[in-house]
This record gives C-alpha cells, structure tokens and sequence, in this order.
C-alpha cells in the first residue's frame, strides 16, 4: 500500500486515483469528525473538506503532513459551520468556551454499550468543543502533539499545554456528573481504552 507521500506526489503529477485513494483513507475519520457534533449535514461538511484540501493541496509543506493537514480544513470547516448558523439568527455562541452541550443541544448522544463510555461522552460535551477537539485527535485519532500542532495551526509546546489542560477540564467534567467515584475512577484509568471503543462505534453505526 502507497504512503500518503507518493500518492500524494503522484495526485500533484496529475494521478486522480492517487488523489482517489487519499480521500478513501482518511473518508471515515473526518466524517467521525463531525459525527454527533451536529444535528444534521455532516456528509455535507465532509465534502466541504475535501473540495478545500482539493483547492488549497499546493499549499501543504510536507506530504507527511497530509492527515494533520485534512482535520486542521475539519476544524476550520465545523466552525464556520457553526459561524452560519450564527449569522442566520440562531443563538450559537461561537466563543472559545463554547461546549458542543451550547452548540448542539438538539444533538443525541451516541448510545454506550458501557456506563463508563457514557459518562466519557457526557464530559465531552460539556468541556469547550476546542479542547473536546484536542482530545478526539490524540485518543481517537492517536495523533502525537506535534500533529495536533499542526492541526490547530500552534506552535507544539502550545499544543502540549492545551491537551494538559483539555484532560484536566475532562477531570473537571467528569466530577461534576456527580456519579460514583469508582465508576468514576474507572473511566479516568480507561480513557484511552473507552474512547477507542466509542471511534469504532461511532464507525459500524453508519
């Protein structure tokens, strides 16, 4: 199977399969991207992604890069998504302590086959959607730091500091969910075995 560096070198060269096969491997996690985050539209958003990455792929520095580069237009594309919405008269509170709870409260919760995963989901919602962003790219889509650096567009040591604290406000939100503190406890020391499991559910629903 072709790196993401020759395919994208041969989709610069004129290769539309090439170009093909990158949008087929990385289709799924963008669309988990905006998966739950909105009411309805996501598909839409997923094509918006990738038409931009189409427009703007001459401006990518490195093609090790390509998979930070694809959910940094994601993110790019949810807010101005959310920024529409605002400007047609909805209240949406687009501001950096905006939580997905504020955005998307019309937005069901994806079902849990365990009450742990429940309460992950739960205190997710409830933390500012930019650092919920952060830690759905490092446990969901196991990025290092260095890579949702480059996705957020920051320098790393910055990108350090926001996962930091986007773990503490999940602490934070998990607290104040108010359940038991060994199920609690139990989803803090599974975080990453919980939040693996809700990507692959999130995956086999559509």
């Amino acid at each position: 199977m072709a790196d993401d560096g020759a395919l994208l070198t041969a989709w610069r060269a004129g290769d539309r399969g090439a170009g093909k096969q990158l949008f087929e491997r990385y289709y799924d996690s963008i669309a988990r991207f905006f998966r739950g985050k909105i009411d309805h539209g996501s598909d839409d958003l997923v094509q918006e992604v990738f038409a931009a990455c189409v427009a703007g792929s001459d401006r990518l520095r490195t093609a090790a890069s390509f998979r930070s580069y694809l959910f940094a237009i994601a993110h790019n594309v949810l807010r101005d998504h959310f920024r529409r919405r605002q400007r047609v008269g909805e209240t949406v509170d687009i501001g950096e302590e905006a939580t997905l709870q504020d955005l998307s409260p019309g937005v069901s919760t994806l079902r849990a086959e365990a009450e742990d995963q429940r309460l992950l989901l739960e205190a997710l919602r409830r933390i500012p959607l930019n650092y919920q962003v952060i830690i759905e790219l490092r446990f969901w889509e196991s990025m290092t730091t260095a890579e949702i650096a480059e996705v957020l567009r920051t320098p790393h040591p910055t990108a350090r500091s926001r996962l930091r604290r986007a773990l503490e406000l999940l602490e934070a939100s998990l607290d104040r969910l108010g359940e038991a503190p060994a199920r609690l406890a139990s989803t803090r020391e599974n975080l990453e075995r919980w939040a693996l499991q809700l990507r692959d559910q999130r995956e086999s629903i559509d």
